[in-house]
């Protein structure tokens, strides 16, 4: 096991008030998850955010929480793969 500091992955970008509409927008993150889930996340590493602005400009962001270890299953923890013991039969 070795530590593992995963490189961020993400992908946002920034719309001016009238450059989108509830539904491209819509469509925006629904194309950014798939783009991140394509890259090997599973569902529940990816986070989204949408920041709507008081100016009418909107600020999207999709990003893939990797965690802190290369092997770390998800949800976090790690289970004991290197022990010895017959417990097929249990």
């Amino acid at each position: 096991m070795s530590l593992y500091q995963p490189e961020p992955v993400e992908i946002s970008t920034r719309m001016r008030p009238g450059e989108w509409t509830e539904s491209s927008l819509e469509e925006l993150v629904t194309t950014y998850r798939a783009k991140i889930l394509a890259m090997g996340a599973a569902v529940s590493e990816v986070l989204t955010e949408v920041v709507r602005n008081d100016d009418g400009s909107v600020s999207v962001s999709v990003s893939w929480n990797k965690g802190a270890y290369a092997d770390e299953p998800e949800g976090g923890g790690f289970t004991n793969t290197e022990s010895k013991v017959d417990t097929a039969g249990a």
